[in-house]
């Protein structure tokens, strides 16, 4: 079972919403006020985030960024904002998708589990597990959480997913090939460069100006250099 954090103050939609995905693999939790969302995430640690924007006590975009921060966890936005606007800015906050409302349940289950099957394949997550560390990087396995230099570093689960694959394979070139199949079980077609572009977001949020920490062997892949991350 995924367990999922359902943010909607509507209650006959986040009702509809529970009864159809708990027949189904996942355990719902119903919060119906923004201000309540990190507090409860905190306390549950859910598989995925499903996340209403116009909501009492606090904006979704808000609870967006505020569980961005703590978490790597597969966000959905689920709303009734049509503008452009809106879905980009979901989007740079950290949400990994975005759906309009109204929408069908069973549309809705299959995009959590397109979303989950990219992101997470259900985390297999040892809670005693050892944190990553690496000179100032650290990185708590239990909830997914990301520090550099003591600060609290906001990553997507797609960015998330690729530093520790990276990490997990210090001081080891690993191709685009190893790298698109151990993230999204898909071999490299020579065109697909969204692991070229992660690598480049991933630079700038951990100030990898001169490619030192995440390091480009040319001809190979990329290679994550554990003496790099003071």
């Amino acid at each position: 079972m995924y367990r999922l954090m359902l943010v909607e103050d509507d209650a006959r939609l986040a009702a509809l919403v529970s009864e159809y995905l708990d027949s189904y693999e996942f355990s719902v939790d119903v919060i119906s006020r923004g201000d309540l969302a990190l507090a409860h995430f905190r306390a549950t640690l859910p598989d995925v985030v499903v996340l209403d924007l116009m909501l009492p006590g606090l904006d979704g975009m808000v609870v967006c960024r505020q569980i961005r921060n703590v978490s790597a966890v597969p966000i959905l936005i689920l709303t009734a904002r049509e503008d452009m606007f809106d879905e980009v800015s979901g989007l740079e906050q950290g949400a990994d998708d975005y759906v309009n409302k109204p929408v069908q349940p069973r549309v809705l289950l299959a995009r959590l589990r397109a979303l989950l099957r990219r992101t997470l394949d259900k985390p297999n997550v040892d809670a005693n597990a050892q944190d990553v560390v690496f000179g100032a990087l650290h990185v708590s396995k239990e909830n997914r959480t990301v520090f550099w230099r003591d600060q609290p570093v906001s990553l997507n689960s797609a960015e998330y997913k690729l530093l520790m694959i990276l990490a997990e394979s210090a001081g080891t070139v690993l191709s685009r090939n190893d790298i698109l199949v151990r993230m999204r079980g898909i071999e490299f077609d020579g065109l697909d460069r969204s692991i070229d572009n992660t690598i480049s977001r991933l630079r700038r949020k951990f100030d990898d100006i001169g490619a030192e920490k995440i390091k480009t062997v040319w001809g190979e892949g990329y290679l994550f250099s554990p003496s790099a991350w003071e």
